[in-house]
C-alpha cells in the first residue's frame, strides 16, 4: 500500500502545534529535512542550499539523467517543483496547470489540476505567461494563477479547497509569484508595474482564504502600513506620508512598485522581506520625485503587515530597475561581530548587505564591473545623501530628457540580475549568482494612462557591453566585502535559479538549455547536460529511497527568451530584449520538461 508522508507529517504537526503557528512549526521542521524541498526557495532563509551531498564535486561527473516529465505547456518555465513527502509537485506557465507526481511509481500523475482561465489575460502579462511556483503549509498547495485568483488544493487529492481573487486582470493586474506561507496566513504579490498598477502585498487566511491584510507600496500611510514615527529607513523614522511626499498628486495611485519576486522570513525577528518594482510610468520626466517607496526593501511583521524598516535601493528610478530580486538571511562576521544579516542582489548592480533587524546599510558593490549608471552608493552616515546612489549623468533618463536616446547604459533594464535567484553556501560563505550582463539604450517618451493598457513610455534595446560578446555570467560573491570571488562567462544570461550543496557543487542551467555543475570553491565546470530546451527554472534537489536527485524544469522564454517564447521578431519588442537575444533560436527551441539527475 502506498505511504503518504503528506499524512504523516500532519498527524505528527497537529499534536505538537495548534493556532496560528501551526503551519509555521510544519514548515521550519519539513525545511530541515534536506530530503525534502518543500518551500520554493528550500527554506525560509531563502539560500537555495541543501545539506545532502551524496553527489560531491568528485562524482558529479557521472550524473546521468534518471527520469524525465513532459508538462505539455510552452512558453516560459520559471520556478521549481516542491518535494513533500512521496509526492512531487510540478507546476506550468498559463494556463498554469498542477501536477502531483508519485516518487514511489515512476513519477506517475496522482492527480492534476487544470484551471479555466479567460485567456485576454496573456496579453496583459508584462514578460511571457511565466509563474514562479507552488508552495506548501497545512495539507495545501497553493498556487498564484495568472489571472491573480489564489488556489489552494488538497494535498492529497487536488480538490480546491478555497480560492480568492487578488486582482484585477482588467486594470493589468495579474500573478506570476510563488505564494508564502508564514504561520496561518499565505502572502502573495501581485504583476502589474508596466500597467500603472498600485501594487500590494496580501495576506490570507491559511484555511479559509479570508483577506487579512493587504500592505500596498506606495499611498498613504494608512495603505502602505507605515507608523511614521517607529517604521524607519537607514535608521531614521520616516514621519507622516513619507510616500505622498514624494509624488505629484495623485500619481502614486498608479504607481507601480510591484511585488512579483520572492519572500524570506525570519521565525526569530518574526519579520517577512521582500522587494518592490519600477515606479510607473518608464518615462521620469512624468513622475518628479523618489516615488517612494517603489523600488524598496520592505521588513514586516507578517501578523499585522505593519513596516518595521524600509530602504529605497534606487529613489526616482530613471531604468526599470525593479528592487524584487530574493532576500537572503544569513548571520555571519562582519565588522568583527556576528550580525543578522540580509543580502539582495539588485536589478541596478549593486550586490547590497543589511542588518535584517535594524536596516543598516553595511554593503552596497557592484556585482558586474560594467555598472555604469552610478559611481556607487554614499556611505557616509552623516552625509544628507546616505544610502543613495550617485547617478552619472551622462546615463541618467531623466536628466537627458524626453525623446532622447540614452545609449550605453549598464545594466540593461533587466538588470545584473532578474528574479532568478541566487544561492548561498555556509561551507564556503559565498553566495553564487546568476547574472546578465548586457547594455542598453533607453528611449523615454510621454505616454498617457488607461486602465488596462500599457503604460510603459520607453523604447529599448540591448546587447552584451562594448568589446564583448558574453551576455551573461555565474559569478562567486563575498557579501561582507562585496568583491566577486570569481566569475565564469556565458554567452547567453543565466536566467536560471542556483543551487548549492553540501557535497561542495553549485547547479545552475544556461538558456540554451544546459545543466551545469561547477565547483563551489573555485568555479571550475564538473558537469553539463543539454536539455530539450533553454532552462529558466530553478534547480532544486531532493533524496528518495536513498539516493540524491537534483531535478529542474527547461521551457525557454521569461524576459530574455519572449521572442522566441511569443515569436516576437521586432528587436524592440519585447521591452527591448527580442533583438538582444536574436541569436538564442540558434541553440534552443520551445519546450516543456522536468529533467530529474541521479547518479548511477
Amino acid at each position: 500500500m502506498r505511504k503518504f508522508l503528506i499524512g504523516t507529517a500532519l498527524s505528527t504537526t497537529a499534536v505538537m502545534a495548534a493556532g496560528s503557528v501551526y503551519a509555521n512549526e510544519e514548515l521550519i521542521r519539513l525545511s530541515q529535512d534536506a530530503k525534502q524541498w518543500v518551500m520554493p526557495a528550500g527554506n525560509y532563509a531563502a539560500t537555495r542550499h541543501s545539506t545532502l551531498k551524496q553527489i560531491t564535486a568528485d562524482n558529479v561527473g557521472k550524473l546521468q539523467v534518471a527520469w524525465t516529465f513532459s508538462t505539455g505547456v510552452l512558453r516560459g518555465h520559471e520556478g521549481a517543483p516542491l518535494v513533500v513527502g512521496d509526492v512531487m509537485y510540478v507546476h506550468t506557465p498559463f494556463p498554469n496547470n498542477v501536477f502531483a507526481l508519485d516518487l514511489n511509481n515512476d513519477g506517475k500523475i496522482l492527480w492534476k489540476y487544470e484551471p479555466k482561465q479567460d485567456p485576454s489575460v496573456i496579453p496583459v502579462m508584462c514578460c511571457d505567461t511565466v509563474n514562479r511556483g507552488l508552495s506548501y503549509a497545512d495539507g495545501k498547495i497553493f498556487l498564484h494563477q495568472a489571472d491573480t485568483t489564489l488556489v489552494a488544493l488538497d494535498a492529497k487529492t487536488g480538490k480546491v479547497e478555497w480560492s480568492v481573487k487578488n486582482g484585477d486582470p482588467g486594470k493589468g493586474e495579474t500573478g506570476t509569484s510563488a505564494p508564502f506561507v508564514i504561520k496561518d496566513k499565505v502572502l502573495v504579490g501581485i504583476s502589474g508595474g508596466e500597467f500603472g498598477v498600485q501594487c500590494h502585498v496580501t495576506a490570507y487566511d491559511l484555511k479559509t482564504g479570508r483577506r487579512v491584510w493587504r500592505a500596498y507600496s506606495e499611498g498613504p500611510d494608512d495603505q502602505i502600513l507605515f507608523d511614521p514615527a517607529k517604521t524607519t529607513a537607514l535608521g531614521k523614522p520616516v514621519g507622516k506620508d513619507s510616500s505622498l511626499a514624494t509624488w505629484q498628486g495623485d500619481q502614486w495611485k498608479i504607481g507601480g512598485g510591484c511585488t512579483w519576486g520572492w519572500m524570506a522570513y525570519d521565525p526569530a525577528l518574526n519579520l517577512v522581506y521582500y522587494g518592490s518594482g519600477n515606479p510607473s510610468t518608464w518615462n521620469p520626466k512624468q513622475r518628479p520625485g523618489d516615488n517612494k517607496w517603489s523600488m524598496t526593501i520592505f521588513a514586516r511583521n507578517p501578523d499585522t503587515g505593519m513596516a518595521k524598516w524600509v530602504y529605497q535601493m534606487t529613489p526616482h528610478d530613471e531604468w526599470d530597475y525593479d528592487g524584487v530580486n530574493e532576500m537572503i538571511l544569513t548571520d555571519q562576521q562582519i565588522g568583527g561581530q556576528t550580525r543578522k544579516l540580509l543580502t539582495h542582489f539588485d536589478r541596478n548592480g549593486l550586490g547590497y548587505t543589511l542588518d535584517r533587524d535594524t536596516g543598516e546599510l553595511l554593503v552596497a558593490e557592484k556585482y558586474d564591473p560594467k555598472v555604469n549608471w552610478t559611481s556607487g552608493v554614499d556611505m557616509n552616515k552623516s552625509s544628507p545623501t546616505y544610502g543613495r546612489p550617485r547617478v552619472v549623468s551622462q546615463y541618467s533618463t531623466d536628466q537627458n530628457g524626453e525623446d532622447h536616446n540614452n545609449k550605453g547604459i549598464c545594466p540593461a533594464a533587466l538588470g545584473s540580475k532578474d528574479e532568478q535567484p541566487a544561492a548561498y553556501s555556509p561551507d564556503t560563505q559565498l553566495f553564487y549568482v546568476p547574472t546578465n550582463h548586457v547594455c542598453m539604450d533607453y528611449e523615454p517618451f510621454r505616454v498617457s494612462y488607461t486602465a488596462g493598457q500599457p503604460y510603459v513610455g520607453a523604447t529599448l534595446s540591448m546587447y552584451p557591453p562594448q568589446g564583448e560578446t558574453n551576455m551573461g555570467n555565474f559569478i562567486a560573491w563575498d557579501g561582507k566585502t562585496g568583491k566577486i570571488v570569481w566569475s565564469n562567462k556565458e554567452q547567453f544570461s543565466v536566467w536560471s535559479g542556483a543551487l548549492s550543496t553540501a557535497g561542495g557543487v553549485v547547479f545552475y542551467g544556461t538558456l540554451e538549455g544546459y545543466l551545469k555543475a561547477v565547483d563551489a570553491k573555485t568555479g571550475k565546470e564538473l558537469y553539463k547536460f543539454k536539455t530539450p530546451s533553454g532552462i529558466i527554472g530553478n534547480v532544486m534537489t531532493y533524496e528518495h529511497g536513498g539516493k540524491q536527485y537534483v531535478a529542474v524544469l527547461s521551457g525557454v522564454g521569461g524576459w530574455a527568451g519572449i521572442g522566441l517564447a511569443a515569436g516576437l521578431t521586432n528587436p524592440t519588442d519585447g521591452l527591448g530584449a527580442v533583438g538582444g537575444y536574436a541569436g538564442l533560436r540558434n541553440y534552443t527551441a520551445l519546450g516543456g520538461q522536468l529533467t530529474v539527475f541521479a547518479l548511477p
